[in-house]
């Protein structure tokens, strides 16, 4: 088993944990997750305008009189997301190239917004078309990032700036730094859009369909649900790992989503957003440990189990389950591993199917993953009651397999426990 081991973590978990930390990839993770306040803040008002209530009552009715003004805040936060992720994604490159972080976000900002054309609406002006900020817009901006940031340092190495005196204070020095890389980019980029007429959008989407329409099928959700959970048995963060490469694309989803319910679509075009995982596979964490816990508190015969029990319910209930992976532990552990892996898997196909068959709404709002799962699961698909029955199924299966292999060690720990005891009788 240790051979096995050591052979999984030197062929595959440690490339991919190194592939996980490249420095652009870093930067993609860390602005995505920048963004989360606004996505999270901007969602709640589309649980406002479409209340999840029965639609003869006064709110629902106040709220579909209203839906347009409530959301406003919507449209300049969740609906913009792209906006938000490619100041974060410019200045944590840029930060991790050791220039400027303030200018690699704002040449990242622009350089996004060049890839929108304006409008001409007669009796209006120019409109900004903001359908492409959203989360479909996301690839594009990853892709403008990078390269504008690129110039934005080539020029620093190559000393290709505005040098000033030392005694201009630094902020204006700085203005002046990035005035070159700026025009740079903003040539390059009125190349493509403007003289010809390149729809940078319509092309990555076009590009990256097969990919998008992959990550939502069953094969796209199981296989980074394995993954999460394969990494965890090494005790290296799943979620951090997979998250990294994978978050952008459910992002995608989860805007897509969010769009389609504030334009009125009956059906939603996607099943997995990262909100499907948190909320009906991670019941308690990474592995569904949910299921594990109870089963420590119900039915634990040895003192480590017992005390370990009460001591992680707490933490577990919101979804925090490091002192369970841990604690048991799990990492590394050839008997726990096993149901660790097969839950969320079981758990991840059964959601799948019961969201595809209409059984239960996708989910589109984002919520504070801190959340118990059935509170969570509820408010995620805009309040639908029978997401949280699933969550209940869930934790069902959960708490049934994980019961005999948890009995299984835990009478090895009472083994251990009795051996200690009757050492310290003897002397």
């Amino acid at each position: 088993m240790n051979g096995f081991i050591d052979f999984l973590d030197r062929r595959l978990s440690g490339p991919i944990a190194r592939i996980a930390e490249q420095r652009h990839l870093r930067a993609i993770r860390d602005g995505v997750i920048s963004a989360l306040p606004f996505i999270i803040v901007g969602s709640f008002f589309l649980i406002i305008a479409f209340p999840p209530f029965p639609e003869d009552w006064a709110i629902s009715l106040w709220a579909k009189e209203n839906v347009a003004k409530i959301l406003i805040p919507y449209r300049m936060t969740m609906f913009i997301m792209s906006l938000y992720i490619a100041f974060g994604v410019g200045y944590n490159l840029a930060k991790s190239y050791k220039i400027d972080p303030l200018a690699g976000a704002q040449i990242s900002v622009m350089a996004l917004l060049m890839t929108i054309a304006p409008k001409a609406i007669p009796d209006v002006g120019f409109v900004l078309p903001m359908g492409n900020l959203g989360g479909q817009g996301l690839f594009v901006t990853m892709l403008v990032t990078i390269i504008a940031v690129e110039i934005l340092r080539f020029c620093k190495q190559r000393n290709l700036t505005i040098r000033l005196p030392e005694q201009v204070p630094p902020s204006l020095l700085r203005s002046f730094e990035a005035l070159i890389p700026i025009a740079i980019v903003l040539l390059l980029m009125t190349l493509v859009t403007v003289v010809f007429n390149l729809d940078l959008h319509a092309l990555i989407g076009k590009a990256v369909a097969p990919l998008v329409t992959a990550g939502d099928s069953i094969f796209g959700v199981l296989i980074p649900v394995f993954l999460i959970t394969f990494f965890w048995a090494f005790g290296i963060h799943g979620v951090s790992i997979v998250g990294t490469i994978a978050r952008p694309l459910w992002e995608v989803y989860l805007g897509n989503n969010a769009e389609a319910v504030a334009s009125g679509q009956a059906t939603l075009p996607h099943i997995a957003p990262e909100t499907f995982y948190q909320w009906f596979i991670w019941i308690g964490g990474s592995g569904a440990t949910m299921g594990l816990v109870l089963c420590m508190l119900l039915f634990a015969k040895s003192r480590y189990s017992k005390t370990l029990g009460k001591t992680v319910v707490t933490p577990s209930i919101f979804n925090i389950n490091e002192p369970v992976i841990f604690g048991i532990p799990i990492v590394l552990n050839p008997i726990m591993v096993i149901p660790f892996v097969i839950v969320p898997l079981i758990t991840a196909t059964l959601s799948y199917y019961v969201t595809v068959l209409g059984f239960v709404n996708p989910t589109y709002i984002k919520v504070p993953w801190t959340l118990p799962a059935p509170i969570g699961a509820y408010l995620s698909t805009g309040g639908d009651w029978r997401a949280i029955i699933l969550v209940v199924v869930n934790i069902l299966i959960s708490f049934l397999i994980y019961l005999p292999f948890f009995k299984m060690y835990d009478n090895r720990l009472v083994e251990q426990e009795n051996e200690e005891n009757s050492v310290e009788t003897t002397v």
